[in-house]
């Protein structure tokens, strides 16, 4: 039995499906969709790796009061991801924790009273049968997803939104390295971000092998690209990183278990894991990983994988200790 009947070949590989909204938001009028304040609102999920790669974006360019963000509960059943107010009371997107940084809970949906983001999917096109995604980028003046592709959203908060964004000294896709950038990106993402989902769900034996030896073929690449490198381009962060680093602070407490990506921990790999150190330690980042979310969602909705929904006690993690990252710049 799969995870995702639709989105496995006959011969047991995981294939994912294609993003259903491709729409655009443009600053030459070019589309329906300008990028004007608090008009487009972000679903999320703290647990999905390419939901949370646009919730880093956002706070990243500093964009959290110009795009509302509403956060899906962690437990996704055959009715898809929910929205449920953690407290059982009054709606809450968000709160101040004791640092004053925002502390992100599932909540109920502010903007359309929604109970599930299938229902949003559904107001945009009534006949979508697919599989309903985060993160998905709602248009509260047309009522309906703009977007819900990750690659999308992320370069459309860069540029798009740029005239928006209260830290304009960030730029995630820079224009002198955009080719090689987006080699790298592509590479990442068959590789490793959907390679631990290939191994993951693949359900006969020759594809999960074939898909996990890559996986660990391209992080083995990495750690030697990053032995002299502080990121992966040199000394600056650009959104290829945050693209890796969504897959490597999942992977020891998730991928290495549950997915069976499990030759070798990041913990033993020693530049990929300084390199997770300091990626995690930038301003705010923390703020965005919650590995409650991370571990409720993939040990309890994977029923297929792990059928007594147990979760881990483990791993511990120590992300904030001395890297010495900086010693590369």
């Amino acid at each position: 039995m799969s995870q995702f009947p639709k989105e496995q070949s006959a011969s047991g590989e995981f294939e994912r499906q294609e993003d259903a909204f491709r729409e655009w938001i443009s600053t030459d009028h070019s589309t329906p969709y300008p990028p004007v304040p608090n008009r487009y609102h972000l679903y999320v999920s703290l647990a999905c790796p390419w939901a949370s790669r646009t919730l880093i974006a956002r706070k990243l360019l500093g964009l959290e009061e110009a795009i509302g963000m509403t956060v899906v509960d962690p437990i996704r059943d055959e009715r898809g991801w929910a929205f449920r107010n953690p407290a059982g009371g009054t709606r809450a997107v968000a709160s101040k924790g004791e640092s004053g940084n925002e502390v992100l809970l599932p909540s109920t949906d502010p903007v359309n009273g929604f109970h599930f983001l299938s229902e949003a999917y559904e107001a945009t096109d009534p006949n979508f049968d697919g599989r309903v995604t985060v993160p998905a980028l709602w248009d509260k003046e047309t009522k309906r997803v703009v977007n819900n592709c990750e690659d999308d959203i992320c370069l459309m908060f860069n540029n798009s939104f740029r005239a928006l964004t209260q830290h304009n000294e960030v730029d995630l896709f820079p224009k002198d390295i955009e080719n090689e950038q987006g080699k790298l990106s592509n590479y990442i993402y068959d590789k490793i971000n959907n390679g631990v989902y290939k191994a993951g769900f693949a359900t006969r034996q020759r594809p999960y092998e074939i898909a996990a030896l890559q996986v660990f073929d391209a992080l083995d690449q990495l750690d030697q690209r990053l032995a002299k490198n502080r990121y992966l381009f040199g000394g600056r962060i650009v959104e290829t990183d945050w693209r890796l680093f969504c897959t490597l602070i999942r992977f020891d407490v998730v991928y290495y278990i549950h997915f069976k990506c499990s030759l070798r921990r990041i913990l033993d790999y020693p530049n990929l894991q300084g390199y997770l150190a300091d990626l995690y330690q930038h301003d705010g980042i923390a703020d965005t990983v919650n590995f409650d979310h991370i571990k409720r969602h993939y040990y309890i909705t994977h029923a297929e994988i792990n059928p007594t929904r147990l979760v881990p006690i483990g791993p511990q993690l120590d992300l904030m200790q001395p890297h010495g990252r900086e010693k590369l710049t």
